[in-house]
């Protein structure tokens, strides 16, 4: 006797066939793309912005995005998005719980559920 359903993942076809062929012409045209960029980025006459998103858009491809770090630190210490609850034994105890991590939220912001 087989109760509920077997596991069946969530991606039966695998890539869709589109975009694997939409991703090859793409890669066709790699060169040519490259070969684009690097002339905005070269020319005097584009605006800078167009210049700097090229030589980025060139950075990215060659040598991956740069990592993004994010250093974020309050009164005691960095400040991390989420708190994991804390167990408690008493309803009394809970509520104490949550005016003490109302009372240390920065600039009054308070977590909502």
């Amino acid at each position: 006797m087989t109760i509920g359903k077997p596991f069946q993942s969530g991606n039966h076809g695998g890539r869709p066939k589109m975009l694997a062929e939409v991703q090859e012409l793409a890669r066709q045209h790699t060169t040519d793309a490259v070969e684009t960029l690097v002339s905005i980025m070269r020319s005097p006459k584009v605006a800078a912005a167009a210049r700097v998103s090229a030589a980025n858009a060139l950075l990215d491809r060659g040598y991956g995005k740069a990592p993004q770090h994010q250093h974020i630190t309050g009164e005691g210490g960095p400040q991390f998005g989420e708190r994991m609850p804390n167990v408690c034994a008493t309803v009394d105890e809970w509520v104490a719980s949550i005016a003490d991590t109302q009372a240390r939220a920065p600039n009054g912001i308070t977590h909502k559920e």
